[in-house]
């Protein structure tokens, strides 16, 4: 069972970004890191891998109202972020998904 990189920053860019409410990033965070847990377990199954960040993505896509109610939304950046970061995920654990694959689920 391998163990994600410690070192890693989740979403920095968005964190980096005033635009983007940090109460809100650690909501997506958890999303993720929810994902990482489950594939710190060792599961390589590809059809229960793609239900987590599916799981993820539609819990991503809950939250739009909340951006807008905080003069934000799910944009460009939070996009390249969100994105960035899975792709990160998917090579730390070498799994065989694209990232589009991944999040496929999105409507931001």
């Amino acid at each position: 069972m391998k163990k994600f990189d410690a070192d890693y920053i989740l979403l920095e860019e968005m964190y980096q970004d005033r635009y983007f409410p940090d109460h809100l990033v650690d909501k997506i965070k958890a999303l993720m890191l929810e994902v990482i847990a489950f594939l710190e377990t060792g599961e390589r199954d590809m059809e229960k891998v793609q239900e987590q960040f599916d799981k993820m993505t539609l819990g991503i896509n809950g939250l739009q109202e909340e951006f807008e109610e905080n003069d934000s939304e799910l944009e460009t950046g939070a996009r390249e972020s969100i994105g960035g970061t899975t792709a990160y995920i998917l090579k730390w654990f070498d799994l065989d998904l694209d990232v589009e694959d991944a999040i496929a689920e999105r409507d931001w």
